[in-house]
């Protein structure tokens, strides 16, 4: 009996291990007929996000001008101090309004060849230094130099008056030391703009230019003009002309200004500071022969000065802004934007002379101030479009 159960448990066993391995092979069959059968999973890279290296990048940079700084005997003589002289309180009531551009120009009118030459008045003009020092302090970064009084003391006065610029940082362009000094070009970069400065006159009032030295002041030649605007433009975005011209006391520029500035505009100036009349003279665009507008404002009259009367007392700052747009290819310049600021040379007997917004002059003895400043806006920008 017990061989029969014990052969029978044998024979059970031997069924259940082929069963379980019956079992197991189906499983394993299954677990490859399934890889076979399955997707191959491919990892790739994950794509790439593609980035134009095409930009466009734009500044812009607004330039202001100022008329003559033309000190007669009353200025400064009101400007006297104890040790020497300080003209900063005439310009106090104007300062916030000067320092608003990024890169302001005034005409230097009279040279600032200091007491060494005598101070002198009209008609043959030699300033205190420390005319600079007001302009710097008050907010004026560059002067013109290149006008009818620049040969007022001969050569050494001209020389000494652009060492004293040069001494306090008061850039200067039109008049020169030597020939190579001319030939560096005055350029100033602000807002990621460069801005290129010339200067010309018509002439020196008669006195001659030193034979062999004709770099010392430039005087007005096209042709001349023509080959410095070419230099400039291959390192200069933009060219601002400060120009010397047409008649004194006149309100409206005569044709020969006309002329010369669609010349400058058609060579490749893009704004026109005009100096000389003494009084203002209006706004206007010119369109170059390349579709470029060019602003030209045809004087800007006296800044400060010891004339008065039949408007020899009112000047005022102009202004544009300039726009440099950078792409792909090139660049565009443009120009837009204009607005005057009139203002008025106050005194009091001669003296306390201060320059003060024409608006405010009825506080410092202007009669019709109101009237007269709606006159003078119509005046400068009427003739724009």
């Amino acid at each position: 009996m017990k061989k029969i159960n014990s052969l029978l448990f044998s024979l059970l066993l031997c069924i259940a291990l082929v069963i379980i391995s019956v079992f197991l092979m189906i499983q394993m069959y299954q677990e490859a007929s399934a890889k076979e059968t399955a997707p191959l999973q491919i990892h790739l890279h994950e794509a790439k996000q593609t980035v134009s290296l095409s930009k466009t990048v734009i500044e812009t940079v607004t330039i202001g001008g100022i008329g003559d700084i033309l000190i007669h005997d009353w200025v400064y003589n009101d400007a006297k101090a104890a040790a020497g002289y300080n003209f900063k309180p005439m310009f106090e009531q104007v300062k916030p309004l000067l320092q608003q551009p990024d890169v302001l120009l005034a005409n230097q009118e009279t040279i600032l060849g200091g007491k060494t030459f005598g101070i002198s008045s009209y008609p043959l003009f030699n300033s205190p230094q420390e005319v600079g020092d007001a302009l710097i302090d008050a907010g004026v970064d560059i002067v013109s130099t290149a006008n009818n009084h620049s040969l007022d003391k001969g050569e050494k006065g001209q020389i000494a008056s652009l060492n004293y610029m040069d001494q306090i940082g008061l850039s200067h362009v039109g008049t020169y030391r030597s020939h190579e000094d001319k030939q560096k070009l005055k350029v100033i970069t602000k807002n990621g703009i460069k801005i290129g400065f010339l200067s010309y006159t018509y002439g020196t009032n008669g006195i001659p230019v030193p034979e062999g030295k004709e770099y010392l002041v430039n005087l007005i030649d096209k042709e001349a003009i023509k080959q410095e605007i070419y230099r400039a433009k291959g390192v200069a975005d933009v060219l601002i002309m400060s120009i010397h011209w047409g008649n004194e006391y006149q309100r409206y520029p005569v044709e020969a200004q006309i002329e010369l500035a669609q010349f400058l505009a058609d060579e490749g100036i893009d704004v026109i500071f005009g100096h000389h009349p003494h009084v203002l003279q209006p706004m206007s665009w010119i369109k170059a022969k390349d579709g470029r507008d060019v602003f030209v404002v045809y004087s800007l009259g006296n800044f400060l000065s010891g004339q008065y009367h039949d408007y020899k007392d009112i000047g005022g700052m102009a202004t544009v802004e300039i726009t440099k747009e950078v792409y792909d290819g090139g660049k565009k310049i443009t120009i837009n934007n204009p607005q005057f600021y009139p203002t008025y040379v106050s005194n009091k007997g001669l003296k306390q002379y201060r320059i003060v917004p024409l608006q405010n002059a009825a506080s410092y003895g202007l009669k019709n101030a109101e009237n007269k400043y709606k006159e003078i806006q119509q005046h400068m920008l009427g003739g724009l479009k």
